[in-house]
């Protein structure tokens, strides 16, 4: 990752490399009040958009030492917080008016069992009226930090 420009580095790690701090962020926002399973499957299909949007979030494949290959990951880490039904609203606003990009999941698509369906649950209610249980955005830092205000680490 040394020739990575959208990171800067300092000091060095254990394994000898600088560590790197990216100069974006990739966040996950949940609601307080999830279920366990739903908290993950709703994180596993928030971040999954971002990929497909945002391609330079996505690293090399992996490869084991037995030359199995691997599917890439995203490259740099994805932080999960959480927040009550006002902070997802808001950050949901706050992330549309910077323009960044966002997936959204509604409490509609645990009700549904594809994809057709699943966009047809948030496309039949206005943005405002979503009832929204998670969101992901990935930005710069500092644009990222002002959408998750009120929001705090996932435990």
């Amino acid at each position: 990752m040394s020739t990575d420009t959208a990171a800067t580095h300092t000091t060095t790690t254990s394994t000898g490399r600088p560590p790197v701090r990216f100069d974006t962020k990739i966040a996950v926002l949940l609601r307080d009040d999830l279920e366990t399973w739903q908290r993950l499957n709703v994180t596993a299909f928030l971040v999954s958009g971002l990929g497909t949007r945002v391609p330079e979030v996505v690293g090399e494949p992996y490869e084991d030492a037995d030359g199995t290959a691997y599917l890439p990951m995203f490259r740099q880490p994805v932080l999960v917080f959480e927040g009550g039904k006002e902070v997802l609203a808001a950050a949901r606003g706050r992330a549309l008016v910077r323009g960044l990009p966002c997936s959204v999941f509604t409490s509609d698509l645990f009700a549904t069992g594809n994809d057709t369906d699943n966009r047809a649950a948030v496309r039949a209610v206005a943005g405002g009226e979503l009832d929204v249980v998670g969101i992901a955005v990935h930005g710069p830092r500092n644009a990222v930090d002002k959408v998750l205000k009120g929001a705090r680490m996932h435990p």
